[in-house]
């Protein structure tokens, strides 16, 4: 160990002097010597003492790591099962300097030991199993020896961090992501049984995380009377044939209590509306899914197809379909007439084996493949808001899904039709009939396994008629969304298109006329206070928390109104697994506690339209127009110029 450390140092003393051309050869030399050390016992503790001398020399310099503001703790569980050795220990070392930010061993420069300590509780809750030591067969093969390093990197950094303070932080998060209520929950489902056996096996006083973390693991594992032990879904259907009407019906209130508490579903709840159904019991369906009165009157107009979703779809795999079931008989869906019929077609489907194919690599082969499909449409249709691109560059295709799902169910549920049994998807654009059975590949290079089963089968299909769509216009000068979104997303989008910048140059182009026909068009105190109709889809300038341009991204506006606080915000839908992001210069999209409905996100108005760049309008004027807040809009253009537009101007 001394001699590989002595090498170390002499190693990185070269890549301190070296020259800019001479410097990635020295860099991989460095490396090469930390992944020997990695692997060493006390190898994590000798490379942090030397992670600022490691810094300092370069060793990050022109990678991805160069500037820690940029890292994204959402993509290290990607790079820690896709990437090479190299880029994995590059990620581990960033780790460690950012945990030496947060021990001020490091100087922070633009990096904040607060923002540093914020990334690491990231990292951390997006990977207890490395902490718990859990590696998959594939990790272990691949990473060879620094499979074991990599997770005593990550309790390192866990025992540095501490285990009070990560754990309140990791129970924040999970309480943070489900008040969005995904529709995808699997990997929260794992964190909070990690979390679990983690807490048991540390003895760690919890503090005021107690409550969060009892609270999410008797949602899951305990939620009534009758399973508060967590007995076994055998021995529970054997206690609950041992019930009498009241106790069942204290279990029922129990479950939907839990189930819209914290938004996860039970498999014992699952098991409880199978087990009302095989006996009798369908007169305690309304209180075991918690439903309203709108609820109630959906689900007793609609009561045989309910009755037989449950029976078909509704299994302990596939459980969090129940609060896909109850928020859809709470939206009044099937009082939209064909939605009804479409989901008695739905359920008798015969997929196509390629279809059934790829549902069963994404979710198993315990259920048949059209059990997974249906019970992804029922929380599709429930929580429209709920749908996610995952890690898929694919946000047109999960927004349009989003958009049908929440204006549109009968033509998603025709969609769903056609690639299901066909594999295949027809759309027109201006006439011609694109049929993606035909098309060459889009945006997304494989399939997106890490989403809801509308997503798995749609996706793919809907990426490919997106591209060929915008093929279409390449001749065209103008932003080629004017014509792709009101063909791909529907009738509703406005006719009218506006964008901020000049294609060709991407320079700011009529930018007073760009904001203030955004006022006139969407605010209700300068619109004649007509409210959103349809959602519209708008195009956003994401930038960092430093207020950096980063990309253009797909989002649908969805209402704009005032907040309990008497502020005017845009509440909109982000495709993003996360919807709550820090734009910079105080622009923090915010989730929930502003007047969000679940799945929403919120800005002000002037936030949001400092950071929009393209948007749809109708011509239709009704109304009578107020004068323009000049000192508002003047905020605008200033957040506008002073991030993402900051090199736009001619």
């Amino acid at each position: 160990m001394s001699s590989l450390l002595k090498n170390l140092d002499h190693a990185v003393v070269q890549l301190d002097q070296a020259s800019s051309i001479d410097k990635p050869s020295c860099q991989f030399h460095v490396i090469d010597i930390c992944e020997q050390v990695l692997t060493q016992e006390d190898g994590i503790s000798a490379l942090y003492t030397r992670i600022h001398t490691l810094n300092a020399a370069g060793l990050f310099e022109g990678t991805d790591w160069d500037h820690p503001e940029y890292l994204l703790p959402n993509l290290v569980p990607a790079t820690l099962a896709h990437a090479d050795k190299a880029t994995v220990l590059l990620d581990c070392l960033s780790q460690l300097r950012m945990l030496a930010i947060v021990e001020g061993k490091s100087p922070p420069s633009t990096f904040s030991a607060q923002e540093a300590h914020q990334f690491l509780a990231k990292v951390l809750s997006l990977n207890l199993s490395l902490i718990m030591g859990i590696t998959d067969e594939t990790s272990r093969i691949r990473l060879g020896e620094m499979a074991p390093a990599i997770s005593s990197l990550y309790r390192f950094l866990l025992t540095h961090l501490g285990y009070e303070t990560i754990l309140s932080e990791l129970v924040d998060e999970v309480w943070r992501v489900l008040a969005q209520r995904p529709i995808q929950v699997n990997p929260i489902k794992a964190m909070i049984t990690q979390i679990s056996i983690l807490v048991s096996q540390e003895q760690v006083n919890l503090g005021e995380a107690k409550l969060g973390i009892d609270r999410l693991v008797s949602a899951l594992y305990g939620p009534t009377q009758g399973c508060y032990d967590d007995p076994g879904l055998d021995a529970y259907c054997q206690r609950l044939n041992a019930m009498d009407n009241n106790s069942l019906q204290q279990e029922a209130m129990g479950f939907a209590r839990a189930m819209h508490d914290v938004g996860l579903a039970s498999d014992y709840h699952a098991t409880f509306l199978r087990w009302l159904l095989d006996n009798q019991g369908s007169d305690i369906l309304p209180t075991a899914l918690g439903l309203s009165n709108t609820g109630v009157d959906c689900l007793v107009t609609y009561r045989q197809l309910v009755h037989t979703l449950i029976q078909e779809a509704v299994y302990p795999q596939t459980a969090q379909a129940v609060y896909g079931l109850a928020m859809l008989l709470e939206r009044g869906v099937l009082f939209d007439a064909p939605v009804a019929p479409s989901l008695w077609r739905q359920i008798y489907l015969n997929l196509h084996p390629d279809v059934a194919a790829s549902l069963t690599l994404a979710f198993g082969d315990q259920l048949p493949a059209r059990v997974h499909l249906l019970a992804g449409v029922m929380s599709v249709l429930g929580q429209p808001l709920g749908v996610a691109q995952g890690n898929n560059p694919t946000c047109q295709s999960a927004r349009a899904i989003s958009m049908w799902a929440y204006n549109d169910p009968d033509y998603l549920l025709n969609c769903i039709v056609q690639v299901a049994c066909n594999t295949s998807l027809r759309m027109h654009f201006e006439g011609k009939t694109l049929d993606s059975h035909t098309l060459l590949q889009g945006l997304s290079t494989a399939l997106p396994f890490d989403t809801d089963p509308v997503s798995v089968v749609l996706v793919p299909h809907l990426d490919k008629l997106y591209i060929e769509m915008g093929r279409c216009c390449v001749s065209r000068e103008q932003d080629p969304h004017k014509w792709i979104n009101p063909e791909f997303h529907g009738w509703y989008v406005g006719r009218e298109f506006m964008i901020a910048v000049d294609v060709k140059t991407g320079l700011l182009k009529d930018f007073d006329c760009f904001i203030e026909r955004f006022y006139r068009s969407y605010h209700p105190l300068y619109n004649g206070n007509i409210p959103v109709i349809h959602p519209q889809p708008v195009g956003i300038a994401v930038t960092s928390s430093q207020g950096r341009f980063i990309g253009w991204h797909a989002v649908t506006l969805i209402r704009v109104a005032f907040d309990q606080d008497n502020v005017m915000r845009v509440y909109f839908y982000n495709p993003n697994n996360d919807s709550g992001q820090d734009w910079g210069n105080e622009v923090v999209v915010s989730t929930q506690g502003k007047g969000e409905q679940y799945g929403e996100a919120s800005l002000p108005f002037e936030q949001f339209l400092s950071r929009l760049y393209l948007y749809h309008d109708d011509t239709i004027q009704v109304g009578i127009k107020s004068s323009l807040p000049d000192e508002a809009i003047a905020d605008v253009k200033r957040m506008a110029l002073t991030s993402w537009a900051a090199d736009r101007i001619g």
